[in-house]
């Protein structure tokens, strides 16, 4: 629920406050942004669907390289989480999005001696993010619930450099492929950075009118119980502004290095959740 997750995760990102950089430059969602996102995640989720109909592609781990799956199982069985960028392309070409950037990262955790069942109630427990996976998660609430299918509540905060906070919606829904294998599509349906948030004057701006920090927020949750423990892997794929000419240094560290902070950061708070069951 990276930043989501965060889980969902979890990615998360957010107004430029006075008590850090007081600087207005909002920037408005283009047509063209959005359709040009729609299609990066449409060659995503074609992927997604092949690999999760697999057995031994249901992992990132299980698709690389024989030396690099080496070393990342090793990794993660020593209790690391392992983050990698990923980049898709349409035909072999870069997939351009006018006016914004993407950010995709995918990361992958081992909890021995966790349950499956254990790793999906606890990302399905939505009211409880905001214990989970506070303080990058403040609020969080089911909206409604029909089996696997969930519509929930998140409020966001990031900060680095510039603080920001979002209230957002979301749409899960978590597919059993056999008894010991579950994995999630999360799509945001509704983003809106908070202006002035916790005071008395708290409001949202207009939505796809604002630093354009997050606009989009994908996730995607595997879980698979082997080796004596769970697989926990969850790849995000987020929308931001692209980065204003002069103003690299106030929004660059922000919107370059939050999305894989935020999932690194939500990986670590599932595994940490998970152990101490």
């Amino acid at each position: 629920m990276v930043s989501p997750f965060r889980p969902l995760i979890l990615a998360t990102l957010f107004t430029v406050n006075s008590g850090t950089v007081a600087v207005s430059m909002d920037s408005e969602l283009k047509r063209e942004t959005v359709a040009a996102f729609d299609g990066y995640v449409r060659v995503a989720e074609e992927r997604i669907k092949s690999e999760v109909q697999q057995p031994e592609r249901f992992l990132y781990l299980d698709t690389l390289g024989d030396a690099r799956r080496t070393n990342a199982l090793s990794a993660v069985r020593r209790g690391e989480v392992v983050v990698e960028a990923l980049e898709m392309k349409d035909r072999g070409k870069a997939i351009d999005i006018p006016n914004g950037r993407v950010h995709h990262w995918v990361g992958v955790a081992f909890i021995h001696g966790a349950r499956l069942e254990q790793a999906v109630k606890l990302l399905q427990d939505y009211d409880r993010h905001a214990d989970v996976y506070k303080p990058a998660v403040q609020r969080s609430k089911i909206l409604s619930r029909d089996g696997d299918r969930f519509r929930v509540f998140l409020r966001f905060y990031q900060k680095k450099g510039i603080a920001v906070t979002v209230n957002s919606e979301h749409e899960a829904e978590f597919f059993r492929g056999g008894t010991d294998r579950v994995h999630s599509r999360i799509h945001s349906t509704r983003i809106a950075e908070v202006e002035d948030p916790g005071t008395p004057s708290e409001k949202e701006k207009p939505v796809g009118r604002d630093g354009g920090y997050l606009w989009r927020l994908n996730t995607y949750w595997r879980f698979l119980q082997r080796d004596g423990g769970t697989y926990i892997q969850c790849e995000s794929i987020t929308l931001t502004r692209d980065i204003p000419f002069g103003f690299g240094w106030v929004v660059g560290p922000f919107v370059n290095s939050i999305p894989r902070e935020s999932l690194a950061f939500t990986m670590e708070r599932t595994r940490d959740a998970l152990r101490g069951q």
